[in-house]
C-alpha cells in the first residue's frame, strides 16, 4: 500500500470543515502511507506544544484515538509522532504524558492483513511499551534523562546517595524497554520503523550518557555508604556492564543501517578489577574474611574505573553536541533560502495581514465600522482604484435624461458617477440596485410607466381629493435621497409635499425625474425634479 489512502483524505477534509487544524495535521502525519511522519507535520505539532492557547490534552488524545486504527502503518507513525512530540516538543506535553494513568495499550496490538503486518505488530508492541515507560519515568523522578544537564555540575553527578540509588533504579528500567525493541538490520525494511528506530538511537545515546554519569557518582560514594547501600549500589553496577555489552550491540546496528560513523560514539569498558574491589569492600562490611588490600590500591583502581567511564560520556557528549551543531546549519541554510527567495526591497513590500476596524462615511451621513480580516491596506487601495474605473458604470444610478426614454431595467445606461468617493458606500448602493438579498432585481431607480387600471365603482367613478395638508418644517428631518411612494394607480412616484391651500393632483400621465438628492428645506424645489400637471 502506497499513498493516502481514500479514509485519509476523507479524514483530513473532515477536520478540514470542522475547522481543527491540529486533528487535521495529526491526520496527515499518520496516513496509511509506507513511510515516516512528514517533516512538516511534525513541526506544526512542535510549535504547537509551544502555543499557551493549544490544547494539548486535546492533542494527545487525537494521537491516542490514532492507535486505534487496525492498520499497523497509522498506529506506528502515531507512536513515532508521539515520541517525537516527547523528545522535541515543549515539556508540557511529556508532562500531560506522565500525568496519565495508562497511554499506550497496545500489547495485544496484531494486525492480521498481511505478512508485513504480522511482523511490524511486535515493533509496535514493544515501542508502545517503551514510550509508557519513558512517561512513567518523568512522573517519577520529574525530569526526562534525555534532557539533563551533564557534566561535572550535571544533575546526576550531584545527586545524593539515598536519591542517586533510586533514579539509577529509573534509568535502568527505561533502558531495557529501550533495549527489548531488540531489532536486527535486516528487519528495518521500510520508513516507518526506520523513523522509530532513529528516534530510539537518539534517546539510547543520551539515556545511556545518563546512567553512566549516575554510576560514576555512584562509584566516587561506594567506599563511603552503609552496608544496605553498597549491597545496592553493587548489583546496581553488575547491572550497568550487562546494558553496557547490550548498548554496544544496538550501536552496531545502527552503524549497519548506515548511520554515520562519527555519530556513534565510543564505549570504554572499566577494569574488572573494580568489580572485585566493589565486591571485597561489601565483604569486609558484612564481616567475611578478605585479602588485605591498601587503600591507596583500591583508590588507585576507583581512579582508572572513573577515568574509563568519563572517557565514554565525553563520547557520548560530542555526538549530542554534532546533532545541535547540525540542527543549527539545518536552520542557517533555510533562512539563506529565505534571503535568496525574497531579496530586501520584497521584505520592505511586504504587508502584515492583520484585523483593522475601518470607519467610513455611509450615505446616510454617518459612520459605518467594520473588519477588516487577513486583508492589508494595500489591498484595499488597489479595491478602491478598481472601483472608479472598472465599476463606475455599475455602482451609481442614473437620472433619465428625457421623459419619453424608456427606463427599464435592461436598457443602456449612460455612464454615471459614484454616489461618494468611497468603495463600500458604492458596494452598498450596488447591492441595493441589484436586489441582492431578496432574490429579484430592485426596481427603485428604473421602472416603465404601469398600464392605468380602471378601478370598480362605475363609469363616472372620480377619485377622491387629495386633502389639504401643512408640514411643520421643525419637525421635519433633511432627507439624504428621495424615496419612492405608491400611487392609487399602482405606479411608483416621488411624494412630493403640496402646495399651501387645496391643490387637487389627478393622475400624471408621465413619469416624474428621480432627484438625487432633496432639498432640506421641504417648501423648496428640489434639484432636478420635474413636475407636469394636467
Amino acid at each position: 500500500m502506497s499513498g493516502q489512502s481514500i479514509t485519509d483524505r476523507i479524514t483530513a477534509a473532515q477536520h478540514s470543515v470542522t475547522g481543527s487544524a491540529i486533528s487535521k495535521t495529526v491526520c496527515k502525519a499518520t496516513t496509511h502511507e509506507i513511510m515516516g511522519p512528514k517533516k512538516k507535520h511534525l513541526n506544526y505539532l512542535i510549535q504547537c506544544t509551544n502555543e499557551m492557547n493549544v490544547n494539548i490534552p486535546q492533542l494527545a488524545d487525537t494521537l491516542f484515538e490514532r492507535t486505534t486504527s487496525t492498520s499497523w502503518v497509522v498506529v506506528f507513525k502515531s507512536l513515532t509522532t508521539t515520541h517525537h512530540l516527547m523528545v522535541y516538543g515543549n515539556e508540557r506535553f511529556i508532562q500531560y504524558l506522565a500525568s496519565r494513568n495508562t497511554l499506550f495499550n497496545l500489547s495485544n496490538f496484531l494486525d492480521k492483513s498481511g505478512l508485513q503486518g504480522y511482523d511490524m505488530s511486535t515493533f509496535i508492541r514493544r515501542y508502545s511499551r517503551y514510550l509508557n515507560e519513558k512517561a512513567v519515568s518523568y512522573r517519577q523522578v520529574a525530569f526526562d534523562f534525555t534532557k539533563v544537564e551533564r557534566g561535572s555540575d550535571g544533575v546526576m553527578r550531584t545527586m545524593n546517595t539515598e536519591k542517586l540509588l533510586k533514579t539509577i533504579s529509573v534509568i535502568q528500567n527505561q533502558m531495557d524497554a529501550l533495549l527489548d525493541f531488540n531489532v536486527n538490520a535486516n528487519e528495518l525494511t521500510n520508513g516507518v520503523i526506520n523513523a522509530a528506530f532513529m528516534l530510539l538511537f537518539k534517546d539510547a545515546i543520551r539515556l545511556f550518557a545518563a546512567y553512566n554519569e549516575g554510576v560514576i557518582n555512584l562509584l566516587e560514594k561506594y567506599f563511603d555508604m552503609k552496608k544496605v547501600q553498597c549491597k545496592e549500589g553493587l548489583d546496581l553496577y553488575k547491572k550497568f556492564l550487562t546494558r553496557m555489552t547490550r548498548i554496544s550491540e544496538f550501536l552496531k546496528v545502527a552503524e549497519q543501517v548506515g548511520i554515520d560513523r562519527g555519530d556513534i560514539p565510543d564505549l570504554s569498558q572499566a577494569p574488572s578489577s573494580l568489580l572485585d574491589a566493589l565486591e571485597q569492600h561489601l565483604a569486609s562490611l558484612e564481616g567475611k574474611k578478605v585479602k588485605d588490600s591498601t587503600a591507596a590500591s583500591r583508590a588507585s583502581t576507583l581512579s582508572s574505573a572513573v577515568s574509563s567511564l568519563a572517557n565514554t560520556g565525553m563520547s557520548f557528549s560530542k555526538v549530542d553536541e554534532r546533532e545541535k551543531q547540525a540542527a543549527l546549519e539545518e536552520e542557517q541554510a533555510r533562512l539563506k533560502a529565505l534571503k535568496v527567495r525574497f531579496s530586501p526591497s520584497d521584505l520592505l513590500d511586504l504587508q502584515p495581514t492583520f484585523q483593522q476596524p475601518l470607519s467610513t462615511t455611509n450615505i446616510w451621513g454617518g459612520e459605518d465600522t467594520f473588519l477588516l480580516g487577513n486583508t492589508s491596506v494595500s489591498t484595499v487601495t488597489t479595491l478602491r482604484h478598481m472601483s472608479h474605473n472598472v465599476l463606475g458604470g455599475i455602482l451609481k444610478p442614473t437620472v433619465a435624461s428625457s421623459p419619453h426614454q424608456s427606463m427599464t431595467l435592461n436598457s443602456q445606461q449612460p455612464h454615471p458617477k459614484l454616489v461618494s468617493d468611497d468603495l463600500d458606500s458604492s458596494l452598498a448602493n450596488l447591492v441595493g440596485n441589484l436586489g441582492i438579498g431578496n432574490g429579484r432585481a430592485k426596481n427603485d431607480l428604473h421602472w416603465n410607466q404601469s398600464d392605468e387600471k380602471k378601478l370598480t365603482g362605475g363609469t363616472n367613478w372620480l377619485p377622491n381629493t387629495a386633502p389639504s395638508t401643512t408640514w411643520n418644517p421643525a419637525t421635519m428631518a433633511p432627507s439624504a435621497v428621495a424615496f419612492p411612494a405608491a400611487t392609487p394607480t399602482g405606479m411608483m412616484a416621488y411624494a412630493m409635499p403640496p402646495r399651501m391651500g387645496s391643490m387637487m393632483i389627478t393622475q400624471p400621465t408621465m413619469m416624474y425625474t428621480q432627484p438625487v438628492m432633496r432639498s432640506p428645506n421641504p417648501f423648496g424645489p428640489s434639484p432636478g425634479a420635474q413636475m407636469q400637471f394636467m
